[in-house]
């Protein structure tokens, strides 16, 4: 799985004109998933983006992390972390999961986040979304698992 991280002072998702997700200070992930990606792997990333210390402190500017600030996390699907541009002009997707896989663990990621105590807004898999954020920084991290 890959997730393509950014800290943000605010953020929000709408599909048809509505919103379906907003945060405030927090962190952005947009998530990606492979046909070799497990479970373990969203659990791991769920950790990971809780306990990242991305955020600043008196001492340092990173210093904190999400569950230390009480910030909250919008998990977006982007099939597109998985795309490559290497050969032609046209991305392809080879390495992307399927929609019914990739939807099941997107859904494990976000059940994981809730679970380390994290405020989790989403947006809709699947769906045309537009993001908006504020990137605070700006601080943007890819992570692998």
């Amino acid at each position: 799985m890959r997730l393509l991280i950014q800290r943000v002072t605010r953020a929000t998702v709408t599909v048809d004109h509505k919103i379906v997700g907003t945060i405030g200070q927090g962190i952005v992930a947009f998530v990606g998933v492979s046909h070799a990606d497990t479970e373990k792997d969203a659990e791991w990333l769920a950790e990971k983006v809780a306990n990242l210390r991305l955020f600043p402190s008196e001492k340092t500017e990173f210093d904190r992390s999400l569950l230390e600030i009480g910030g909250e996390l919008l998990a977006v699907s982007q099939f597109t972390l998985y795309g490559s541009t290497k050969k032609g002009r046209r991305p392809d997707f080879n390495e992307a999961a399927g929609a019914d896989f990739a939807r099941n663990l997107y859904e494990e990621f976000v059940r994981k986040a809730k679970l380390t105590g994290l405020i989790v807004a989403e947006g809709v898999f699947q769906a045309h979304m537009a993001v908006e954020l504020v990137n605070d920084g700006p601080v943007t991290f890819m992570i692998e698992s």
